[in-house]
């Protein structure tokens, strides 16, 4: 099981290559950040943690571009994987947002992960012309477009909203690709959204029967032909080793914990206290860099 760290970035607080270099050092697996270009003032799509229009953190008005904040922390850190938790692939260029991603992955030795969401705050997609209803698909077709641009030496894609002709584009991603993950609710939509198009899942705070979740997930993954078993990405709360064993025996693979809104003067005795806690819970887990 590999753990990692998670920074709801913000024009405040430590600053992102920093936070890598500090969970770097402590031996976490893989940096999170997450991705929101801008917030609607007026909604009419309620926050799924909240139930209404209003928001559980100041910072999602306030967030960081991911793949800046990224490379940041790519060019002070030499093995932690740089992942996002989670970016809005569909609120961009697809073949800009390939290109950047390919940099950043090639820049970096191969340590981008690529987490996506679908979008519940539907009025930030519509202002970038997504259709609400077709967002799903729409991402679909970003992710396919994208790995035909990584993956082929002359890439063309023809979908609904996705389209261009055979075309050059360099740097490839080190691996041939960049590993996918959904972050989304646990349904069976989703499980079966994953298995036909990405490589894993990140849970959400909602999703409190995670093994089982787990088990109905794979079970999805095989009957869609999938080979080995989805990467599971789980946001924990605090070490507890009931949790962390019931996890692991069912099919998480990491587990991610959240960095306070706090300076670069209390981060590291942050990470040390929870680093600490999962040596005790789980030796030999973090290998400090």
């Amino acid at each position: 099981m590999r753990f990692g760290i998670v920074l709801f970035t913000s024009d405040r607080g430590i600053l992102p290559a920093r936070a890598a270099q500090e969970a770097e050092a402590r031996g976490f697996h893989t940096f999170y950040v997450p991705e929101h270009t801008h917030i609607p003032v007026k909604r009419e799509a309620p926050h799924p943690g909240t139930g209404d229009a209003s928001l559980p953190d100041d910072r999602y008005m306030r967030t960081l571009d991911p793949w800046v904040a990224l490379a940041g922390a790519a060019a002070v850190t030499e093995r932690i994987e740089l992942g996002t938790a989670v970016a809005l692939p569909v609120e961009h260029d697809p073949i800009t947002l390939a290109k950047t991603i390919a940099s950043l992955d090639h820049l970096s030795g191969g340590r981008v992960l690529l987490g996506c969401g679908f979008g519940w705050n539907t009025d930030e997609l519509t202002d970038h012309g997504v259709p609400p209803a077709k967002r799903r698909t729409v991402l679909r077709e970003y992710l396919e477009s994208m790995r035909a641009l990584w993956g082929q030496d002359q890439a063309s894609y023809d979908g609904d909203f996705v389209r261009f002709g055979p075309s050059w584009s360099w740097p490839k991603p080190v691996r041939g690709s960049v590993p996918v993950l959904i972050g989304a609710g646990g349904s069976d939509k989703t499980f079966e959204w994953i298995a036909r198009s990405a490589d894993g899942w990140i849970t959400t705070p909602r999703d409190a029967e995670v093994v089982g979740q787990v088990a109905r997930l794979q079970e999805i993954w095989s009957g869609a032909g999938r080979s080995g078993r989805p990467r599971v990405v789980a946001l924990g709360t605090r070490p507890e080793p009931d949790v962390l064993e019931a996890w692991a025996a069912g099919g998480v693979t990491d587990i991610v914990y959240g960095l306070p809104d706090r300076g670069a003067d209390e981060i590291p005795a942050y990470l040390d206290r929870l680093a600490a806690k999962l040596e005790v819970l789980r030796p030999g887990a973090l290998v400090p860099a």
